[in-house]
Protein backbone atom coordinates (compact mmCIF):
# COMPACT_ATOMS: atom_id res chain seq x y z
CA UNK A 1 0.00 0.00 0.00
CA UNK A 2 1.09 3.37 -0.83
CA UNK A 3 0.51 6.60 1.04
CA UNK A 4 -1.01 9.83 -0.29
CA UNK A 5 -1.23 13.42 0.77
CA UNK A 6 -4.50 14.86 -0.61
CA UNK A 7 -5.35 18.72 -0.61
CA UNK A 8 -8.39 19.94 -1.87
CA UNK A 9 -9.75 23.49 -2.53
CA UNK A 10 -13.48 23.99 -2.20
CA UNK A 11 -16.02 25.72 -4.21
CA UNK A 12 -17.08 28.28 -1.50
CA UNK A 13 -21.10 28.52 -2.60
CA UNK A 14 -21.24 24.36 -2.75
CA UNK A 15 -19.02 22.62 -0.27
CA UNK A 16 -21.49 23.29 2.99
CA UNK A 17 -24.11 21.53 1.71
CA UNK A 18 -22.35 18.35 0.83
CA UNK A 19 -19.91 18.87 3.86
CA UNK A 20 -21.58 15.34 5.91
CA UNK A 21 -21.96 13.42 3.10
CA UNK A 22 -18.28 13.94 2.10
CA UNK A 23 -17.26 13.29 6.12
CA UNK A 24 -19.88 10.28 6.19
CA UNK A 25 -18.23 8.89 3.33
CA UNK A 26 -14.25 9.87 5.10
CA UNK A 27 -15.34 8.10 8.35
CA UNK A 28 -16.28 5.21 6.38
CA UNK A 29 -12.88 5.28 4.87
CA UNK A 30 -11.17 6.13 8.20
CA UNK A 31 -13.43 2.95 9.76
CA UNK A 32 -11.44 0.39 7.19
CA UNK A 33 -8.03 2.16 7.26
CA UNK A 34 -7.66 3.99 3.84
CA UNK A 35 -8.15 7.44 5.41
CA UNK A 36 -5.49 8.17 8.55
CA UNK A 37 -6.47 11.59 9.04
CA UNK A 38 -8.43 14.21 7.27
CA UNK A 39 -10.54 17.61 7.81
CA UNK A 40 -10.55 21.30 6.81
CA UNK A 41 -7.68 24.14 6.41
CA UNK A 42 -7.75 26.43 9.60
CA UNK A 43 -9.35 28.85 6.55
CA UNK A 44 -12.03 26.58 5.49
CA UNK A 45 -10.83 26.95 1.65
CA UNK A 46 -10.21 23.00 1.86
CA UNK A 47 -8.82 20.38 3.22
CA UNK A 48 -5.99 17.84 3.55
CA UNK A 49 -6.14 13.82 3.12
CA UNK A 50 -4.08 11.23 4.40
CA UNK A 51 -4.64 8.01 2.88
CA UNK A 52 -3.37 4.75 1.53
CA UNK A 53 -4.02 2.75 -1.75
CA UNK A 54 -2.68 -0.01 -4.12
CA UNK A 55 -1.56 3.19 -6.00
CA UNK A 56 -2.56 6.38 -7.58
CA UNK A 57 -4.98 4.61 -10.44
CA UNK A 58 -6.91 3.39 -7.14
CA UNK A 59 -6.42 6.46 -5.53
CA UNK A 60 -8.48 8.49 -8.21
CA UNK A 61 -11.02 5.57 -7.86
CA UNK A 62 -12.11 6.60 -4.36
CA UNK A 63 -11.46 10.37 -4.17
CA UNK A 64 -13.72 10.16 -7.27
CA UNK A 65 -16.67 8.67 -5.19
CA UNK A 66 -16.37 11.20 -2.76
CA UNK A 67 -19.28 13.20 -2.48
CA UNK A 68 -17.38 16.52 -2.73
CA UNK A 69 -16.49 15.48 -6.31
CA UNK A 70 -19.59 13.70 -7.32
CA UNK A 71 -21.41 16.80 -6.37
CA UNK A 72 -18.98 19.48 -7.80
CA UNK A 73 -17.85 21.09 -4.63
CA UNK A 74 -13.98 20.82 -5.19
CA UNK A 75 -12.80 23.53 -7.27
CA UNK A 76 -9.10 21.84 -7.19
CA UNK A 77 -7.61 18.44 -5.91
CA UNK A 78 -3.68 17.47 -6.11
CA UNK A 79 -1.95 14.22 -4.64
CA UNK A 80 1.31 13.94 -3.55
CA UNK A 81 2.92 10.62 -2.62
CA UNK A 82 4.02 10.35 0.93
CA UNK A 83 6.65 8.09 2.66
CA UNK A 84 6.08 8.23 6.38
CA UNK A 85 8.30 6.94 9.01
CA UNK A 86 7.35 7.28 11.79
CA UNK A 87 3.88 8.10 14.02
CA UNK A 88 1.79 5.95 15.94
CA UNK A 89 0.38 4.61 12.99
CA UNK A 90 2.93 3.95 10.90
CA UNK A 91 3.18 0.51 10.57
Amino acid sequence: MTWFLVETRYVPEKYGEVRPRHREYLRELAENGTVAVAGPLGDDSGGVILMQAEDESALEKILDADPYHLEGALAQRTVREYKPVMGTWVK
